[in-house]
């Protein structure tokens, strides 16, 4: 485990963010982990094969819930929310009279009690019907008040907030702040105990509020000052939005999602009372963070919607847009852009459905199953939906009010590009969510490590550490050396698939071998190489996809092998897709230009390169083309509109 790298000691700062995130992890894994194992060498296939199968009488009421519901949004004018950059009242109220609110909430609270799911199905629909539509249902339900209450709240708030939101109170959950966005430790909004110690007085501003303008009730993320009787912390409250004291300052406008409410919120000493606590003191960022790690779910299940719409365009226009005297599809360029478009749409839908299968079943731990889905299926149906515009061509630009004043058919392919591209933002953005996966990936590599990978460690604290490492590593590594996936029949029951998941096995031990390689070599260092943890993290993420599609595709051929031998030839094709990407992934862990890249960096951040920039209208002068008119001032809750109450 030696290493002659030097690494600089870490501020107070990067200290104290550190705690706070540590602190807010949960640590502790009682049960099994498919995803996790992947990163330590550990492929189990038994934890996803045979595939988790649902309850029956579950099965049929949330299918029932889905005709119901794709039936009304069949009904809705996306085009109308587009155009007008709201979602109409009377949308809404069809939402709410169908239950649509409350499909995650448990049946005694006066929800519909859907399984995750059906739930990913849902959002699926309302999506393409227009995705303002799904990004208001999943932030009320995945991490507004719901989710928290239901598995932090005591039962008296249970009874009291979740009917409301099962009924259509509609939620929001605000965490981020002006100058706070991954760094909770720097959180500025407070919430000081009030004299009678009956309540809190919140202050502070929260950015980005999804909802936020026109929800009723709000969990709120505030530091507690350290008191007498109370550990302080960042702690969560339910808020009511009405409360005095509470502004909305603006309400955002962004590339996509119109019709999103989305706005700054400001708290000037508003009351909350000490009973809509939720849990104890500092225990807020923990509450915060579980909520995510189901409540992530809903952006894969979003993405395979969008990714399946993007599909259905891609083939009919490939089949009907002839060019030279055959179909555009025909054409190699465009025939292999159809199936990725094809197989990475199987994939999404796999990844969404194996990890909401397994988070309704209970039985697993899916913490890092949901981050990977959340990751990688931002990141892919981005891809499809760039290439649905370029297979479109000049009609995938043009929008679809446009293409429809000219009499051609109404097609919102840029449109898909502009909403798709959030998703690699919400709720953790792709390079934060990387750094995530690779701390749960590598934990067992720093609890070996012990003080080896502690920037603060003296040398005899890491002498010892390096001989308790060498221990734990002796008896782990042999373990990498050959697995299942070497032997030329292992896992026959997968038929054609199996080559591909016993390239998953192989690539997974390697995959570890080279984690290894980089916890010896960086040690402390290691959390700095972001770049070199997100290649190691895409693998997982790539190999995941892999295992899922391929464990779904025995399934569906063994339910129906009609349809079965289509969605092997889907799972085929896209590991075979999918094979590339790790392969090039690993060969770019060793052959990178991570070092010159740092440099230019740095040299760019010195302004050692700012003659650049000449040539063009300077963005800090205030003017040009790029540059956007001064904001309207601020408003009071009053002036924001609550035309869904």
């Amino acid at each position: 485990m030696g290493s002659s790298t030097v690494h600089q000691p870490a501020t107070s700062g990067e200290r104290k963010a550190r705690e706070v995130a540590e602190a807010a992890r949960e640590t502790e894994w009682s049960r099994p982990s498919f995803a996790k194992g992947l990163y330590l060498g550990e492929f189990d296939l038994s934890l996803i094969h045979p595939y988790p199968l649902p309850d029956p009488d579950e099965v049929a009421r949330g299918d029932a819930f889905l005709r119901t519901l794709g039936d009304y949004c069949r009904t809705l004018d996306g085009s109308r929310i587009e155009r007008e950059d709201h979602i109409p009242d009377e949308y809404l109220a069809g939402l709410r009279e169908l239950g649509a609110f409350g499909m995650k909430i448990p049946r005694r609270y006066g929800g519909l009690g859907l399984s995750l799911v059906h739930y990913g199905r849902a959002l699926m629909l309302v999506s393409t019907a227009h995705p303002s539509l799904g990004a208001l249902l999943s932030a009320h339900q995945s991490i507004g008040v719901p989710e928290p209450v239901r598995m932090f709240g005591t039962e008296e708030q249970k009874q009291e907030y979740l009917p409301r939101c099962a009924q259509g109170a509609i939620s929001a959950f605000l965490l981020t702040e002006p100058d706070v966005g991954s760094d909770p430790a720097r959180m500025g909004s407070t919430a000081t105990p009030a004299a009678d110690g009956d309540a809190y007085l919140l202050d502070g501003v929260k950015l980005w509020t999804t909802n936020g303008p026109i929800a009723e009730l709000l969990v709120v993320m505030a530091t507690v000052p350290p008191h007498d009787g109370g550990r302080g912390g960042i702690t969560a409250f339910v808020v009511e939005a009405d409360a005095p004291g509470i502004t909305v300052e603006n309400r955002n406008a962004f590339m996509g999602l119109k019709g999103m409410e989305n706005g700054v919120t400001h708290f000037h000493q508003v009351r909350v009372p000490a009973a809509n606590r939720i849990g104890r003191e500092g225990q807020g960022l923990k509450i915060a963070l579980t909520t995510l790690n189901t409540g992530r779910l809903s952006i894969p299940a979003i993405c395979a919607g969008g990714s399946k719409w993007a599909l259905t365009i891609a083939r009919q226009w490939s089949t009907e847009r002839v060019q030279w005297g055959r179909p555009v599809g025909e054409h190699e360029a465009v025939g292999t852009k159809v199936a990725f478009i094809a197989a990475t749409t199987f994939a999404l839908e796999s990844v969404f459905e194996l990890s909401a299968a397994l988070a309704d079943a209970g039985q697993k731990d899916v913490r890092i199953e949901a981050a990977l889905a959340k990751l990688w299926s931002s990141e892919m149906a981005y891809r499809v939906a760039d290439e649905l515009v370029q297979i479109r061509g000049g009609r995938g630009y043009e929008t679809a009010d446009s293409l429809a004043a000219r009499g051609e058919r109404a097609v919102p392919a840029e449109q898909l590009l502009r909403d798709m591209r959030i998703n690699r933002i919400f709720e953790g953005s792709s390079e934060i969510m990387r750094l995530l996966i690779a701390r749960e990936a590598v934990d067992a590599h720093l609890a070996a490590a012990g003080e080896l990978a502690s920037r603060d460690a003296d040398l005899r604290a890491k002498a010892r550490a390096a001989a308790h490492a060498s221990g734990f590593y002796a008896r782990w590594l042999p373990k990498l050396a050959v697995g299942k996936g070497a032997r030329p029949g292992a896992y026959g029951e997968l038929g054609r698939l199996a080559r591909h998941v016993r390239y998953v096995e192989r690539s997974s031990r390697t995959l570890a071998r080279r984690t290894f390689y980089a916890m010896a070599r960086w040690q402390a260092g290691l959390d700095r190489k972001q770049v070199l943890l997100g290649r190691i993290v895409d693998i997982g993420a790539e190999l995941f996809a892999m295992s899922a599609v391929c464990a779904r595709a025995e399934s569906l051929r063994a339910q129906n092998p009609a349809d079965g031998s289509s969605a092997v030839r889907l799972a085929d094709v896209f590991c075979e897709q999918s094979r590339h990407r790790v392969d090039e992934l690993f060969r770019q862990l060793r052959n990178n230009t991570d070092r010159p890249d740092r440099a230019l960096a740095r040299a760019v951040l010195k302004g050692d390169v700012r003659w650049l920039e000449d040539g063009v209208i300077d963005a800090s002068e205030g003017t040009g083309p790029w540059i956007s008119a001064p904001s309207p001032g601020p408003s009071t809750r009053a002036n924001v509109r609550r035309r869904y109450r």
